[in-house]
């Protein structure tokens, strides 16, 4: 198992790398938030050699605008992973599976040089998910033991902590064997 981190606007854009072997981003939500420092935190994790991936948290609506959007904030750079953060919005809300279905669809269209995974929690996956569609690979947050989770499903990325920030572990042999497998 590898061990990798998630951050946000919350977290430092020098935050620690030791021990990582990748991070996830968050680089946009809905069509007009952009991580104010994505940039920083970008260079930070491609400076520590880690694999870098990014993440859109979904809104119910207008699911071409969100596609098109992410894709144009989040870098551009083969080997990087894109993920849609599947869950309630702050206003209770969440898109339906339809709508989870085809923005992970366009993305993949738009950044066909890209994997493209689903994020959820395992309430959402196992109560919510009614097509188990996580395009390239599913990333699945329940609060267990890592490398854990309590699904059935094959799953590619474990969150399984948010303390003292989202600590997570990559089902893959090696940094090396996680490359490959991001490098479509």
């Amino acid at each position: 198992m590898l061990k990798g981190i998630d951050v946000s606007s919350h977290q430092s854009s020098d935050y620690d790398t030791a021990g990582l072997s990748f991070v996830f981003i968050k680089a946009t939500e809905g069509r007009s938030y952009v991580n104010p420092k994505l940039t920083d935190q970008t260079k930070h994790g491609r400076d520590a050699g880690l694999v870098v991936g990014f993440y859109h948290f979904l809104w119910p609506g207008n699911l071409t605008a969100q596609a098109e959007y992410f894709v144009a904030k989040a870098p551009d750079k083969r080997g990087d992973i894109l993920a849609v953060d599947w869950e309630n919005t702050s206003d209770g809300t969440h898109a339906s599976n339809a709508e989870k279905d085809t923005f992970i669809k366009k993305v993949k269209a738009l950044r066909p040089n890209n994997k493209v995974i689903l994020y959820c929690n395992r309430s959402f996956w196992l109560h919510v998910d009614t097509t188990s569609y996580a395009g390239d690979g599913l990333w699945i947050a329940d609060y267990v033991t890592a490398g854990e989770p309590r699904i059935e499903a094959r799953w590619r990325f474990h969150q399984y902590t948010d303390t003292p920030l989202d600590k997570n572990v990559g089902d893959f042999s090696s940094k090396a064997a996680l490359k490959d497998w991001a490098t479509v």
